[in-house]
């Protein structure tokens, strides 16, 4: 996978020399670090140093190692090699996270595990950016390095990991806490089958998912984190992370908000039908699991069930699109994005296309939660907190937002037949051979511009 990445790297840098989008912000600010100006910084950028600082921290020793001087040293391809080092190792934490998770599941085979990795690894929306010079890479690796170190239960350094993760995007902040709850969650999970063990209650356990159900756990979890002792037990359990997120809230402060540089454009608003747009993404990506006809035979089975539940989804859902839909300048603007022409080909078809689409959104929904029934209550609601929380926020409709809550929610569904791996396997490979064939081979120029501009998510 690596040597046919590195050849893949070398086609794309030999057609496109010179820095491409943002990548006009990040390789300059590269470049001064390289040369030693850590004091000079582009207002334009809007995530942390980290990216710079790990680029240098790899490329100065090599250098000096391999004795390459001059313009070769922190030059674009060089920088963008980083990222597929990144890539690298993101492959392998794939690895060791989905054999950590379904550690227990012995009918998978180390076959099924490869193949599954490989198929994330080359998630389109992620791998396209291993080749440029972008944050992505980076943060997912930090990311789930943290995650990995959680599960292990070893938290201190999963909250070190974490920082890196933050000093790469400041909203990776909520993996923190996504890894902080994993704990909780346990705890959490653990408590709860206690009880049900002391109550004999076995209508409880059979009911998953009712409305009397739900509110149990909401009266349970309101008196076991109203007791001291608990509180206690889960501090000590996830004090390294607290520490983590009090100084996040301290740079908040200091800040005067979580963009640094340019926050003209990165305005944080109440976006809710981003949520709908990530399910959407989701089903698109994950359609072998989420989008099959079994599937769809449930979801109208729970349909006819329960009539009212979902008449006031669709109610709520209509009031927050009505409500709470933002349309970012850039969304309208830079036609080199995939979003621009989702927007303009089925949003902006017809007025009311975004109320249309609500029975798909709760069909997306319903089949994602769906497929995370195997994990705990307190994990789902714990995910689905840290879900809202790095998307709703985001006024812009941006596709790598996505990548981090997508590979959370694909690591720890069940493990698909071999079949369903292999379509959905084969179908990132043609998404992924669409996309840089478009973005090599069918270049445009602006008007106003010299440039050559090339498509791209």
């Amino acid at each position: 996978a690596f040597l046919l990445s590195c050849l893949l790297f070398a086609v794309i840098n030999r057609r496109q020399r010179g820095p491409y989008m943002d990548e006009a912000f990040h390789v300059p600010q590269a470049q001064a670090y390289c040369h030693g100006r850590f004091l000079q910084w582009d207002p334009m950028i809007t995530t942390l140093p980290g990216l710079y600082l790990v680029s240098v921290g790899v490329v100065k020793p090599a250098a000096w190692l391999f004795g390459w001087t001059g313009s070769i040293v922190c030059s674009v391809g060089m920088l963008r090699f980083i990222n597929l080092l990144f890539s690298a190792g993101n492959f392998y934490l794939l690895y060791l996270l989905l054999f950590k998770i379904h550690q227990k599941n012995k009918a998978v085979s180390g076959f099924q595990r490869i193949l599954s990795t490989l198929t994330l690894a080359m998630f389109p929306t992620l791998y396209f950016f291993t080749f440029l010079y972008y944050t992505d890479p980076g943060s997912v690796f930090f990311t789930l390095f943290a995650y990995l170190m959680c599960l292990y239960g070893n938290h201190k350094t999963s909250a070190l990991l974490g920082f890196c993760g933050f000093m790469f995007r400041q909203t990776n902040i909520v993996w923190a806490v996504f890894c902080a709850g994993n704990v909780v969650a346990e705890k959490l999970n653990e408590a709860w089958k206690t009880q049900l063990q002391k109550k004999k209650d076995e209508k409880i356990s059979s009911r998953k998912g009712s409305f009397s159900d739900l509110i149990r756990i909401l009266q349970f979890l309101t008196e076991y984190l109203m007791s001291p002792k608990n509180l206690f037990t889960l501090t000590a359990l996830t004090w390294p992370y607290i520490m983590l997120v009090t100084a996040f809230f301290v740079f908040l402060l200091i800040n005067g908000g979580i963009v640094v540089g340019d926050r003209s454009s990165h305005e944080a608003c109440l976006h809710f039908p981003q949520l709908f747009y990530f399910l959407s993404f989701t089903v698109f990506f994950s359609f072998p699991h989420l989008l099959t006809p079994t599937k769809i035979r449930k979801f109208l089975l729970s349909l006819r069930k329960h009539p009212v539940q979902y008449s006031l989804i669709a109610i709520v859902s209509l009031f927050l699109i009505w409500k709470f839909t933002y349309v970012h300048k850039y969304l309208l603007a830079d036609n080199r994005h995939y979003t621009f022409y989702v927007w303009r080909k089925v949003f902006q078809r017809h007025e009311l296309v975004k109320y249309v689409l609500v029975p798909v959104y709760i069909f997306a929904g319903w089949s994602f939660a769906d497929t995370l029934k195997s994990k705990s209550i307190f994990w789902i609601l714990m995910y689905f907190v840290c879900l809202l929380a790095v998307t709703v926020p985001q006024k812009l409709l941006e596709f790598r937002y996505f990548i981090l809550p997508f590979l959370m929610y694909r690591l720890n569904i069940p493990f698909p037949s071999l079949y369903r791996q292999l379509l959905e396997l084969a179908f990132y490979i043609v998404v992924n051979a669409v996309t840089f064939y478009l973005f090599l081979n069918r270049t445009f120029q602006w008007p106003n511009s010299d440039e050559i501009q090339r498509f791209m998510w």
